[in-house]
């Protein structure tokens, strides 16, 4: 049995994490052009209640109340995001002072306090000129990308030493491209295995880019991962869940290691060939120093002959009568436990950090002006286990960052869902730390 009270290892990085579609905002004068989050919100009926995020947290202007509350609850690293359009407000060419001396002042800001920024490239917010020229669906945006990644790396590589190229792709291509309920808003196979193969260039291709511009730079990229389990024992529910593991946990990361696509599982997804050019089996691959891993929950899958592609549904949270998170997820922290330990079954991998995991909640401010969220504690409590545990079974996992920071614009949920462990009140844009905040204060002067 796993030894729960012993340390992690030493100079492990602890952190927490944000991204700047969800958290910056926009003013009249910063110069940021429009991303495909700021066209896709403006459509009716895309986001819940019609919500935006023109305001967000307005982090560009209060990021440094927000670091001192991250260095007040002892992490020491945070990661976030550049948001493209703020440096590039037309994708590519004129680029905006305004918004390189923003992300200037962030990172130093976040120096002077001791924390260690960690830089995510790219999470979702693709500018919309771009976008109206095809997006990831134009083999073009394989030189936009680089040449924005390139400029970053130029102008702030000097001071900030970790970087992601990517934030979930599986994400943001099958909700994006291919089911349509996130930005841009396309749909189907044709726009989605374009995007799909571009996306994993890019990562391969960035990943290549920002080392041969700086080698001593440490180098990464993020997936979404789910714990995938059968419904029942039956071949044909076993079989299914394989084919949503292939979509969800193998489809991105295995062309990184070097192993291809994994079409025995999904078949449909052989027409990617019209989109592989010569030489691109090669270039998919690339030996990060790090893989950032993002564990939520589990999916408990069965066989549906009427599904396409997968032939597979999800047999949702609600149906099994298991807890449910704000966002109709199941609250089962110990999923992350065993995507660690399934990773760890590849020989080719590089270290693991953990980039995301958390719990969304509606929490609400007490009649004393605090924000109990004991739920939070407990999923944390089991989640930093999990890990401990992991790493004492062999797998090399250097650190762990909390979603989020702050609530944040949950997207296409709107600001429902709360995943913060500092809650905002978004009419004043006032940050009160929750008790989950205290908790990892109290914790992480301990460990």
């Amino acid at each position: 049995m796993a030894d729960f009270s012993s340390p992690f290892p030493p100079n492990f990085y602890w952190g927490a994490s944000s991204s700047a579609y969800q958290t910056e905002g926009v003013s009249p004068y910063d110069g940021k052009g429009l991303s495909i989050w700021d066209d896709f919100a403006k459509q009716k009926g895309k986001i819940k209640h019609g919500q935006h995020a023109r305001e967000a947290t307005k982090f560009i202007k209060h990021y440094r109340q927000d670091i001192h509350l991250l260095k007040w609850m002892n992490f020491g690293n945070f990661r976030f995001s550049i948001a493209w359009s703020r440096i590039f407000p037309e994708g590519i060419g004129k680029i905006n002072q305004t918004g390189v001396d923003f992300y200037h002042r962030l990172i130093d800001s976040c120096l002077n306090q001791g924390i260690e920024p960690w830089i995510t490239l790219y999470h979702w917010d693709l500018p919309l000129v771009l976008e109206e020229k095809g997006g990831w669906v134009n083999r073009e945006v394989l030189d936009w990308f680089a040449d924005y990644a390139a400029f970053c790396i130029r102008e702030f590589g000097d001071k900030v030493k970790h970087w992601m190229v990517l934030n979930e792709p599986t994400a943001f291509t099958g909700l994006g491209y291919f089911m349509g309920i996130h930005a841009p808003g396309k749909k189907g196979l044709k726009n989605f295995l374009p995007a799909m193969h571009h996306t994993i260039l890019a990562q391969a291709e960035v990943g290549r880019l920002i080392k041969s511009m700086n080698s001593n730079l440490s180098v990464g990229t993020t997936f979404s991962f789910s714990q995938v389990v059968a419904f029942t024992e039956k071949q044909k529910d076993i079989r299914a869940a394989q084919r949503v593991d292939a979509l969800l946990n193998r489809l991105f990361l295995e062309p990184l290691l070097g192993l291809g696509y994994p079409l025995e599982e999904l078949r449909d997804f052989s027409k990617v060939e019209r989109y592989v050019k010569v030489d691109d089996e090669q270039k998919m691959a690339f030996d990060y120093d790090f893989i950032g891993v993002q564990n939520y929950s589990r999916e408990i899958i069965k066989s549906s002959i009427w599904m396409p592609i997968v032939k597979a549904k999800l047999v949702t949270a609600e149906k099994r009568k298991v807890e449910r998170t704000a966002m109709d997820w199941e609250n089962y922290p110990q999923a992350l436990y065993h995507v660690l330990k399934d990773l760890k079954a590849y020989p080719n991998l590089p270290p693991l950090v953990v980039t995301e995991t958390g719990i969304a909640l509606e929490d609400k401010v007490s009649n004393e002006g605090t924000i109990p969220d004991q739920k939070r504690i407990a999923f944390y409590k089991r989640s930093t286990s999990c890990v401990r545990k992991a790493i004492q079974e062999g797998v090399d996992v250097r650190g762990y960052f909390a979603w989020s920071l702050t609530d944040n614009f949950e997207w296409a949920e709107g600001y429902r869902p709360r995943f913060g462990l500092v809650h905002i009140e978004y009419d004043k844009q006032k940050r009160v730390p929750k008790d989950s905040a205290f908790w990892f204060k109290n914790f992480l002067s301990a460990d």
